[in-house]
């Protein structure tokens, strides 16, 4: 077992879930790290997310939980409903149900909020520097590891490191600058977002949604997933259409005619929820495939989106990103004698659950997609299984210890 201080110098590109945390998971483990993000602070970006318990397990380890935990929502199931009769499908026992069974809580958050909790650890490690406005030019390899470049306000700064881990999302500038990477590609759907506040929907679509649950309408043009944010004060909405490109931006347009036609077929209220939710934002939905290159042993890495950037039909995306850091922190832990050998053995062990991950998703949409005779089988095995059933469905996922390093 190593005794030494550890001496490697990490460089963290990209300051979203996946760059803080990296950054965390290395400096909790005595590594001096430097993060580089390109925005000239922390905006309030995004909107919803689901933390599975294979993600929360992690956040706990990290002690970012506790900070979570009071803006958070545990819901107590996740619901499918057939969006043209309303009725329910299907249910996923959450809950303490999901603490027993997983080891961690299942959560909704606003991503603002679980930012804010990962900058407040990160502010607290005296091994964690953050460097905003610094937007990544290029990077450099030579015998003593990686110069990273960025422009600061039109001034080039340098910074050297052992290990650089790009983590600047799916529109990574890193992934084909250096690794040559295979470019990300527009799936053909858009995704649509709006928040509620709480009683601001009609008593109806109140119920319909529910305060304390997760709730997927599955219909052949959309699905719309409904789920409580900020403590249970507001209600976030997320609907998946088919569409255009738009541009690279998570906020590309208000324009909802697309959305309002797709859910013009749903149930009269389900239709007049998404009629009466007031703006919508959208942004399309574009994906990396995951069997391109995560890796240089001269010392860079991909992680999360911009590795392998999916759809958000399993809700893996901040999980896997969170997964990605503390993975890749513990295999260098145990070889940054030999940086080469840590990328190849993390790269080795995680592709295959995050192609794995990947393939759940499609399956997630392809049933929830699904039309006419497809559509009635699939309502029929889905209310047929006990929630214990589909809850022991998801073991491989949010059970599995992903720290259990073989290298």
């Amino acid at each position: 077992m190593k005794t030494s201080p550890p001496s490697l110098q990490v460089l963290v590109a990209g300051g979203g879930i996946a760059g803080l945390t990296a950054a965390i998971a290395f400096a909790s483990r005595g590594y001096s790290v430097r993060l580089f993000e390109r925005a000239p602070g922390f905006a309030e970006i995004g909107a919803g997310l689901q933390l599975s318990p294979n993600a929360t397990r992690l956040l706990r380890r990290l002690g970012v939980l506790d900070r979570l935990l009071p803006a958070a929502v545990r819901p107590q199931a996740v619901v499918l409903r057939d969006a043209h009769g309303l009725g329910e499908l299907g249910r996923v026992p959450l809950g303490q149900a999901a603490e027993r069974r997983w080891g961690g809580p299942y959560l909704t958050i606003h991503r603002a909020d679980l930012q804010s909790a990962l900058l407040a650890r990160a502010g607290q490690d005296p091994n964690i520097t953050i460097v905003t406005g610094a937007a990544v030019r290029d990077a450099a390899f030579h015998a003593r590891g990686v110069t990273l470049s960025t422009d600061r306000n039109g001034t080039i700064e340098e910074a050297s490191g052992g290990l650089l881990v790009a983590s600047d999302g799916v529109w990574s500038t890193l992934r084909g600058a250096i690794l040559d990477g295979m470019d990300d590609s527009f799936t053909g759907l858009v995704a649509w977002r709006t928040t509620l506040r709480r009683g601001a929907a009609t008593d109806f679509a109140e119920r319909l949604i529910g305060a304390d649950v997760v709730t997927a309408f599955l219909h052949p043009r959309f699905h719309l997933v409904a789920y409580p944010l900020r403590a249970g004060a507001a209600i976030n909405l997320v609907a998946v259409t088919k569409g255009d490109a738009q541009s690279q931006s998570w906020t590309a347009g208000t324009d909802a005619t697309a959305l309002k036609k797709a859910v013009s077929g749903a149930a009269k209220p389900l239709a007049e929820l998404v009629e009466s939710a007031g703006t919508w934002t959208s942004w399309p939905l574009h994906i990396v495939d995951a069997k391109g290159p995560w890796t240089r042993p001269e010392g860079v890495v991909l992680i999360g989106d911009a590795a392998h950037a999916m759809t958000p039909f399993a809700a893996q995306g901040a999980a896997m990103a969170i997964e990605d850091a503390e993975v890749l922190a513990g295999i260098v832990a145990l070889h940054d004698d030999d940086i080469p050998l840590a990328l190849q053995i993390y790269e080795t062990e995680r592709r295959p659950r995050v192609l794995r991950v990947e393939q759940r998703g499609a399956l997630n949409r392809f049933a929830w997609n699904a039309s006419g005779p497809v559509a009635l089988v699939r309502n029929f095995v889905l209310k047929r299984r006990s929630g214990a059933r589909l809850a022991a469905d998801l073991d491989w996922l949010y059970g599995q210890d992903v720290t259990q390093s073989s290298g």
